[in-house]
């Protein structure tokens, strides 16, 4: 009996049976933080495949885009999961390239925006947590992205021709043709063989006509490198009329996605002539007419979501100053019934209310301080004209260059910003 009392009461042996009791969660536990790091890691790997994918299969040159561009409503698009399933793949490599992944993958068109989710799942194998029966850890993420389709749009390109557009294009041209012929318009004076006109082609000066047209027909060429469909982008060329005797808007391309076609009609856009010098009192550019015959041409704006459904923009170019006869209702002084003043924004407004974004170029009009016209009846009201053609632009859509800058420059920039749109976010 002494024996087993002393059995029972003896302690000498706990450390050690302790220890191995607590060999196995010690380490389990370790194991746990070494495979769950390790689970981390691959998803981490997976996760930027999932994000590639999400993005790429609706990036700008994706055929998701140029599909979704081509579709009259919503709905999903198919060649996208097929573009994100290949490019998910195409991240995978050492570990995650023989691991099996399940991947749901969903990219649809709502209006003019593309949504695209890319899901997925996997089962890491373990290493130290098999200690404990737990052969693998589920890992799983999602990543989403967003495109705004580019919009159909309808340019509407209204370029000043009249008279005073003649005017050397820079300070260097101006000084030109006053040298030659003692002023700084290439009035093209049909009752004279020897002109302003013909002065100044003889001489290479530029005229602001001349870089206006050069500008249109490159900027017919950066709508076509920027389009993403044949069609996405359709222009009309209109000027104030070919001669004095019929000043009136004149088409001279209609509305067209052959943007070639286009840049060869605009050939065709020159100073308007007059028959001989102070015709009509040199009531030639009325703004309030030409803005209110394009308000019948431009047909009904819309979103841009489809061909069917397009922007309207009235991108018009020219110097400022407005020189009709109207004597009742003109913004400043007139003589006989003349009126020069800035542009009369209340004409702007009809389309505006209709939807219709109107781009301003504005070519800084030249201080004539020789000149006694310029003097008396424009420098008053000079400083008002960049103001009033920036009233009549939408917002964030009004350009100014100066003679010395470059309007092909100018017009290109105008253009890219009109045409800007929200990019993918994820």
């Amino acid at each position: 009996m002494r024996i087993f009392g002393r059995f029972v009461a003896d302690r000498s042996g706990n450390v050690g049976m302790i220890t191995a009791l607590l060999t196995v969660p010690l380490v389990g536990a370790a194991g746990l933080s070494v495979d769950f790091s390790h689970a981390l890691s691959v998803r981490a790997q997976l996760q930027a495949a999932a994000d590639a994918a999400a993005v790429g299969a609706i990036a700008q040159s994706s055929d998701a885009v140029a599909t979704a561009m081509t579709m009259t409503g919503n709905g999903p698009i198919p060649i996208a999961k097929t573009d994100a399933h290949n490019i998910f793949f195409s991240q995978m490599s050492g570990e995650t390239g023989n691991l099996p992944v399940d991947l749901t993958i969903d990219v649809t068109k709502t209006s003019n925006t593309l949504n695209s989710t890319v899901s997925f799942s996997a089962a890491v194998s373990t290493s130290f947590m098999q200690i404990l029966g737990q052969t693998s850890m589920k890992i799983s993420g999602t990543a989403t992205a967003q495109y705004q389709t580019a919009s159909f749009m309808d340019f509407y390109m209204l370029l000043d021709n009249t008279p005073s557009m003649g005017v050397g294009a820079t300070a260097d041209d101006v000084s030109k043709l006053q040298a030659k012929t003692g002023c700084a318009f290439a009035c093209h004076q049909m009752d004279q063989a020897s002109n302003n006109y013909t002065a100044a082609k003889s001489l290479g000066v530029n005229m602001r006509i001349d870089v206006v047209r050069q500008a249109t027909q490159a900027l017919t060429d950066t709508a076509k490198n920027e389009r993403v469909t044949s069609d996405q982008f359709r222009m009309g060329v209109y000027t104030f009329g070919t001669k004095a005797e019929d000043a009136k808007l004149t088409t001279i391309s209609s509305l067209n996605s052959n943007l070639t076609q286009v840049k060869a009609y605009t050939d065709a856009v020159d100073l308007m002539t007059i028959p001989y010098q102070n015709y009509n009192s040199d009531q030639l550019t009325s703004f309030d007419s030409a803005l209110t015959q394009m308000n019948t041409i431009i047909e009904p704006a819309g979103s841009g979501n489809s061909n069917t459904d397009r922007q309207k923009i009235l991108f018009f170019v020219s110097d400022g100053v407005a020189d009709a006869y109207k004597p009742s209702s003109c913004t400043k002084k007139t003589t006989g019934g003349r009126c020069q003043e800035p542009i009369d924004t209340s004409f702007c407004k009809p389309l505006k209310d209709r939807g219709v974004k109107i781009a301003i170029l504005y070519t800084t009009y030249l201080p004539l301080p020789s000149n006694s016209w310029y003097n008396s009846w424009i420098k008053p009201f000079q400083s008002e004209i960049p103001t009033r053609m920036s009233d009549c632009a939408s917002p964030g859509l009004y350009f100014e260059v100066s003679p010395t800058e470059g309007i092909s420059a100018a017009m290109k920039a105008l253009f890219l910003k009109t045409i800007s749109s929200p990019r993918i976010t994820s």
